[in-house]
């Protein structure tokens, strides 16, 4: 399978619309794209997924094993025959920790798997200029090769010739000039894009820009800088344990933060997954074993959730039924007693926590997570060594008496203390798990 990586200088610069229109584009020249997503991620994949007509994946080189991360790449080429990565943030802008493979950059993907980088620079407030950053980038690293760039918001035909003058005289490939162009913009919130779920012209919005991206880019040239996905085949990876049998996974645009490779584990395992929809009031299926609230968006519809007739008295009658329950961030705040929104309304929760989460007094936390459980969780034993991430801006209004579920630390190993709680089988934190980090393959 041939592959290549979108990459940019920092956020901002398109490569996630550029990423799309070609995903799209390829696709209408009958290609079967495998999309990946360098994380950690829950939204982009999602689009990623509508433009390519395939799955996509996160690829994270901090919290990921060396084995899972090949296993998705080895999945991703069952499904397609071409192999696009969108990056994260800037190419090499990653954690100050090292992880499995690196600090989780662009960059890291890109040189594990050899695949050439394309890298899209917002050229709107420069020209000849954007030469200096381009040759920047592509001296920065001895195993990461920047093969060409596209030029993004191109103000007019004369600001194009300036931007493709410099870069070649630079000796630097330019794959496409495109102009400034509003009606493809992605709209955005506060953990980023609005989800792809809830964007009634996507396809409308990843048509158009699949157009741009044919009309003003060589996609006969992109193909051609493409190279070889080469790793060699990673170990067998340890599959994360499922918290039960038979497990009823929240799923809807209040609870969309799950990663597919956590649910994969779980089937594997041999665990059932039964979707439930709380923003239609429904409940836990009596069958489960085990409840999954993953993070997402709860506190946009706090009064629906805490009015409805089903699915918080279904919680609590699977707790009550000692059923298994694990929240993760959004899924924390609904198994607390309270969620406070931004206008300082409290909303009755499940009450199955004894905390209290608050959006009037925001406050972004963000950032990779190493944790240890000091109680068990989600089929996990008390001491197991976890890798994940926290994004959110919720806080702690009233942390209650619980006992806590996990001690955390940032990438650089600075000690974040005791986080989350436990009460009997229910347990919650803001930690997204990602990975096991005792796996024989991490860091080596």
């Amino acid at each position: 399978m041939q592959g290549l990586v979108i990459a940019a200088p920092a956020s901002g610069h398109g490569k996630s619309t550029v990423t799309l229109g070609l995903a799209r584009a390829l696709r209408r020249l009958g290609h079967r794209v495998a999309p990946l997503k360098v994380g950690p991620d829950y939204i982009d994949p999602r689009f990623h997924a509508r433009a390519a007509g395939q799955p996509c994946r996160t690829l994270d080189g901090w919290a990921m094993s060396r084995s899972r991360l090949d296993h998705i790449v080895t999945e991703s080429k069952v499904s397609g025959d071409f192999c696009l990565v969108e990056g994260v943030m800037g190419l090499f802008d990653g954690a100050a920790g090292e992880g499995a493979t690196g600090d989780g950059s662009t960059a890291s993907i890109a040189a594990r798997y050899g695949l050439p980088v394309i890298l899209i620079v917002d050229a709107s407030r420069q020209a000849q200029s954007i030469a200096a950053l381009v040759q920047g980038f592509a001296r920065f690293r001895d195993d990461v090769r920047v093969a060409g760039v596209i030029a993004n918001r191109i103000g007019s035909p004369r600001h194009g010739r300036m931007i493709r003058r410099a870069l070649e005289q630079s000796g630097i490939s330019v794959l496409g000039l495109i102009p400034r162009t509003e009606d493809i913009a992605i709209a955005s919130r506060h953990l980023g894009l609005v989800q792809a779920e809830e964007d009634s012209d996507l396809d409308g919005l990843i048509d158009r820009a699949a157009d741009v991206v044919a009309e003003t880019c060589d996609l006969e040239a992109i193909l051609g800088i493409s190279g070889p996905v080469v790793f060699d085949q990673g170990a067998r990876r340890t599959i994360i344990p499922p918290p039960g049998q038979t497990v009823s996974v929240a799923s809807d645009t209040a609870f969309a933060f799950s990663y597919p490779h956590l649910l994969e584990d779980w089937r594997n395992a041999g665990a059932e997954i039964l979707p439930f929809s709380p923003l239609a009031d429904e409940g836990p299926d009596d069958r489960a074993d085990a409840v999954y609230l993953p993070g997402g968006y709860p506190e946009l519809h706090a009064p629906l959730l805490s009015q409805g007739s089903r699915f918080l008295p279904g919680l609590r009658s699977a707790a009550a039924r000692d059923a298994a329950i694990m929240g993760e961030c959004g899924g924390y705040m609904v198994l607390g007693r309270a969620l406070i929104d931004r206008d300082g309304v409290a909303h009755p929760m499940a009450g199955l926590l004894d905390h209290v989460t608050s959006f009037a007094q925001r406050r972004l936390s963000l950032g990779y997570r190493s944790a240890r459980l000091i109680a068990p969780f989600g089929g996990m034993v008390a001491g197991t060594s976890l890798r994940g991430h926290e994004f959110h801006y919720a806080t702690v209004a009233d942390p209650g008496v619980d006992a806590p579920l996990l001690t955390l630390g940032d990438a650089e190993g600075t000690d974040l203390g005791a986080s989350g709680g436990v009460r009997g089988r229910v347990a919650g934190s803001f930690f997204h798990l990602i990975d096991l980090a005792d796996t024989p393959n991490h860091g080596k």
